[in-house]
């Protein structure tokens, strides 16, 4: 099967009978507590099910060491000890298009159609850090996501939607710190105390470099805005999650499973060596990392990458960087259905997709997850798609019992397989990634940590982008020869269904946000902005934390390309070097 896990990978449980007796016991204790949802947990012919499953009480499995049980190191099994009868995953539906109004109306449907949280795609130019009336803009505005100039749009963004009571994730990278205030600027106007508020915001910069090349400027900078946005959370706002480490554009951009996993992996012990750097508290600044997985088709090797996911995790925090609580020690992570695997060809085949990696990502311990709508390789989804894909989550939840029982699949002889597989693939990896971090700095110490340094050698040396390319052009060798089959696309080609009507984002989104942009910046406090501007310029020339003035100039009107322009200004644009 590729190699056995790695031999640190054994522990927690090492005897079956006392790991049973404390999974019990934290049952027991989280029952107490009003933690288990009173709901009816038998199958549909009424036979009661268990919150668990293990070995016979009477045998020993020399496989539980690794495996453990739920709630319990390594986490292979899932974070809590409770499952789903806990709390359900959190369905959150990712939604963004043409200007803040009309995302917000989507926004609205998808929470009382029964969605439990937001998640904004922004687009092309937020996601680059330009205004909408930038030239570079034109004829992106509103496509592909939500456009987002200022504090005022956040405003009309969440307008009727309280910001205290929903968590909101935000898909961004490059300019995410300065989007995150214009976010907190917005929650200041609606009263709520931005102590309290909780979501994640993506700021994963690596993976920008690694897939999805949405940046803009070189890494040092970005890591300093990525610590200081740590810094800031961890003593500011706890419960928020400053980072969402991702491996779903690592997948999309053409990785194997494996090579997710690992490189994703990999960028989270980096920020994990950024926090330390900063001297961070790894078991208080931990609990705020999470992930973002892709699910993809291959259904178990789907979830045997979650579950590897969540055990190397664990291994690596705590024997690695200290990590002594259950809470650094978890491995928490959102899931979407994928993208590359929807095809434009008898486009309704897509729902079946989305269902079986939807359930892929639940076997898998998913704590949220988004379900890609039908029509998304062709458009923006419409109302009625965007619905079909909330009522798959729902169906799933609701419908097939896989919320009674943490973990069903553990001790399968071919998951346990497949999960030992995937972990020591990683591992792999990661020695390949420490040793460029080695021979990158010959005889020093990289000042953040040796996983960065590795992670910025393999970018700089277009490492991470040729192994991906490679791994997608075995890919398509394989369908074109027909070993890997697509259904509509290679095989079963014949079909008696048409296109469906799809969404267009027209040309006046565009007009009508420049005007708003425009009308905006005339009726502002210029000198209150030319001065926000200026005390970020001068933060950005010393060595304190950039949160307090950005939020200053979001407080202004100040626009989120002016942000961004006053830092590029002054760090200068990145450009990768050529592959060839």
């Amino acid at each position: 099967m590729g190699g056995a896990p790695p031999p640190e990978a054994a522990g927690g449980a090492s005897d079956d009978a006392a790991g049973r007796a404390r999974w019990a016991a934290a049952y027991a204790a989280a029952h107490a507590a009003g933690g288990v949802r009173d709901d009816d947990a038998t199958t549909l012919s009424g036979t009661e099910v268990d919150p668990v499953y293990g070995p016979p009480e009477d045998a020993v499995d020399p496989r539980l060491g690794r495996i453990g049980w739920p709630g319990e190191f390594p986490f292979t099994r899932g974070p809590h000890a409770t499952g789903y009868r806990g709390r359900p995953w959190t369905i959150r539906q990712f939604a963004g298009f043409g200007d803040a109004r009309q995302t917000n109306e989507r926004y609205r449907a998808l929470l009382a159609g029964g969605g439990g949280g937001l998640s904004v795609a922004f687009d092309l130019p937020t996601l680059m850090g330009l205004d909408s009336d930038d030239p570079r803009a034109l004829g992106e505005v509103g496509h592909c996501g939500v456009a987002v100039d200022s504090a005022e749009d956040m405003d009309r963004l969440f307008a009727g939607i309280d910001l205290g009571a929903v968590t909101t994730s935000m898909t961004i990278s490059g300019p995410a710190v300065p989007v995150f205030c214009l976010y907190l600027v917005a929650a200041e106007r609606q009263g709520v105390d931005v102590a309290g508020l909780d979501g994640t915001l993506q700021t994963d910069i690596f993976k920008e470099y690694i897939a999805q090349k949405e940046w803009l400027f070189a890494p040092g900078p970005h890591l300093r805005l990525i610590g200081d946005l740590m810094e800031f959370c961890t003593s500011t706002i706890p419960a928020y999650k400053p980072l969402s480490v991702s491996g779903y554009h690592i997948r999309e951009a053409g990785s194997t499973a494996a090579q997710e996993l690992a490189y994703t992996l990999a960028d989270g012990f980096g920020y994990v060596e950024l926090g330390l750097s900063r001297g961070l508290d790894v078991d208080r600044f931990a609990p705020g990392l999470s992930f973002f997985f892709d699910a993809h088709i291959d259904f178990f090797e789907e979830i045997a990458k979650f579950r590897a996911a969540r055990r190397i995790w664990a291994r690596w925090l705590r024997d690695r960087y200290g990590a002594t609580t259950a809470r650094a020690q978890r491995l928490r992570f959102h899931a979407q259905t994928a993208g590359v695997s929807l095809t434009a060809q008898q486009p309704y085949n897509n729902v079946t997709r989305t269902a079986l990696e939807a359930l892929s990502a639940v076997l898998g311990g998913t704590s949220s997850l988004h379900t890609n709508a039908l029509d998304e390789t062709l458009a923006l989804p419409t109302a009625e798609s965007a619905e079909i894909a909330l009522r798959t989550q729902q169906v799933i939840a609701e419908e097939t019992g896989v919320t009674h029982v943490a973990d069903p699949l553990g001790g399968s002889w071919y998951v346990e397989a497949l999960t030992d597989r995937l972990e020591a693939e990683a591992e792999r990896v990661f020695a390949a990634i420490l040793e460029r971090g080695e021979r990158a700095v010959p005889g020093g110490r990289h000042p953040v940590g040796p996983m960065t340094s590795g992670l910025l050698q393999g970018i700089e040396d277009g490492w991470f982008t040729s192994e991906i390319a490679a791994s997608a052009y075995r890919y398509q060798q394989q369908l074109e020869g027909g070993q890997k089959r697509v259904v509509g696309v290679n095989s079963h080609v014949d079909s008696v269904t048409a296109v469906p009507q799809t969404l267009r984002i027209g040309p006046e989104v565009e007009t009508e946000q420049r005007r708003q942009l425009a009308e905006r910046r005339a009726r502002r406090d210029q000198p209150r902005v030319d001065a926000a501007l200026t005390g970020l310029l001068v933060a950005a020339r010393g060595d304190g934390n950039l949160v307090p003035p950005l939020l200053e100039a979001a407080r202004a009107e100040a626009t989120l390309g002016e942000m961004c322009g006053v830092l590029v200004r002054e760090w200068g644009a990145y450009a990768e070097p050529p592959g060839f």
